[in-house]
């Protein structure tokens, strides 16, 4: 009799279970659920951030001028945006997708909505299916608020929100385009975004894709397809992201809780006529040739008074200091080496130190951990240039591995006569010395370095 009664027992629950799979979608309880970061800044500070970056990256880029092409690119977008889960929807927010012609592989999104996806990206997604894996990915960042949710970490006080040119937030690619856009705080972004942000953007993506009509496998094929290219145009992940192969066992793990349709869209035919319209065009031109292009025009950097500074080259050399530490800088740059190491281009050079450029220092400093020592460093640094005032808090990243500290500086130069955003970037070495890292460019120079930034940092490898 008991064991007649647990076989109708097990009967009757096999059965509610059965009911409650056929009533209640799948998704709606397996789906991973995401908690946006905290935040204390308002919708509308993201709306008024992308608004003001969206306005520097038109002046800055060149908008692809086809109306079939953009016609495209913004119904896909729309698509994507519409299939954001409601929990994610953000009032207010107006998406929008414009093609940048430059051939460089990326896309970026910015708070608020507006998103941009380049020439190239578009060129080497192999179906439809990848390219809305990358946006599905870019349009999470702007859904969570992942660009005012990493400022709430980096700086107290709601007053440098005015002092933001914009924030170009969440590019996964390579590629200057995808470089933060001036900013008291694009020194800090350079650590950006943490594996966190990065992981609930891939999950968040994949549930997107899904809900659009897609499969989410795409966003792990496009991953596969750009590591695939290499060089300077593959991927540009931060030390602070998680690698290629966690990203694409996370997206397969997601794919096993969403309810993706038996027959995904996985390629077009408007997809395959725009990408053919795109190659029929002359031939999109990359960053540095941009770059090149504004300079023989007048539009240089910043003239800092010690000479003419050119926009640093997107092809790297390798610095090696004895077998303690190397890394890459632009070929463009000459070395200096005194107390310290400095990377700068000709012209950023002078008798009061540099305009533009990096500088190494290993210090010994009384403190007993990487925020004592820090502190008392960037304490030094301070007092030495009376005009730089701390503009943010520590946030947090990796050189080589290693915990690392970020803290943003600002003030006028005196050389240059303009703002002057000094980044300095901190970890210990094993001897209990502080290793740092100075990053130094005007406030109007910005968009165009901080990609160099950013890859010299990830390129650093400590040897001690």
């Amino acid at each position: 009799m008991l064991n007649k009664n647990f076989n109708k027992t097990k009967q009757a629950t096999a059965l509610l279970v059965a009911f409650l799979l056929f009533i209640v979608p799948i998704s709606s309880f397996a789906e991973t659920q995401i908690k946006a970061p905290k935040n204390k800044y308002s919708t509308q500070d993201d709306i008024k951030l992308g608004q003001q970056a969206s306005s520097e990256v038109e002046r800055e880029m060149p908008i692809l001028n086809d109306s079939v092409s953009q016609q495209y690119i913004q119904n896909l977008g729309q698509r994507i945006a519409a299939s954001i889960p409601p929990q994610h929807q953000q009032a207010g927010f107006r998406y929008s997708f414009k093609i940048v012609n430059v051939r460089d592989v990326n896309a970026f999104a910015l708070p608020g909505g507006p998103m941009y996806v380049n020439r190239g990206l578009i060129e080497i997604a192999r179906n439809e299916g990848e390219l809305v894996g990358v946006m599905a990915h870019e349009i999470s960042h702007v859904a969570l608020r992942h660009g005012t949710a990493q400022i709430t970490k980096a700086q107290s006080g709601k007053a440098i929100l005015a002092q933001l040119g914009g924030i170009i937030g969440g590019a996964i690619l390579g590629g200057e385009a995808g470089a933060q856009i001036g900013g008291a705080l694009a020194g800090a972004y350079l650590l950006k975004f943490s594996r966190e942000y990065e992981t609930q953007a891939d999950i968040l993506g994949s549930q997107i894709m899904a809900r659009a009509g897609y499969d989410p496998q795409d966003l792990s094929n496009m991953f596969r397809t750009l590591e695939q290219q290499g060089g300077s145009r593959g991927p540009e992940w931060l030390s602070s992201h998680p690698n290629p192969k966690n990203r694409y066992e996370r997206i397969n793990q997601e794919i096993a809780l969403v309810q993706v349709s038996a027959n995904p869209i996985r390629d077009t035919q408007q997809f395959q006529r725009v990408k053919e319209r795109l190659r029929s065009m002359s031939r999109a031109p990359s960053s540095d040739e941009l770059s090149n292009q504004n300079q023989n025009t007048g539009n240089t950097g910043s003239n800092a008074g010690y000479g003419r500074v050119s926009y640093p080259s997107s092809r790297y050399k390798s610095y090696r200091s004895g077998d303690f530490f190397s890394m890459n800088y632009p070929e463009n740059w000459r070395i200096s080496e005194n107390n310290s190491v400095t990377f700068a281009p000709d012209g950023a050079f002078g008798n009061r130190g540099i305009t533009h450029g990096v500088m190494i220092e290993i210090t010994r400093t009384q403190g007993r951990n990487l925020r004592q020592a820090s502190d008392e460093y960037i304490s030094s640094l301070l007092q030495g240039n009376s005009y730089l005032r701390q503009q943010s808090n520590y946030t947090g990243g990796y050189i080589d591995n290693r915990e690392a500290l970020a803290m943003v500086l600002a003030g006028r130069s005196d050389v240059t006569g303009q703002t002057e955003i000094v980044s300095v970037y901190t970890t210990m070495l094993r001897n209990g010395e502080l290793f740092s890292l100075i990053a130094v460019i005007p406030q109007t120079d910005s968009s165009r370095y901080n990609t160099t930034f950013q890859t010299m940092i990830r390129s650093i490898r400590l040897n001690d």
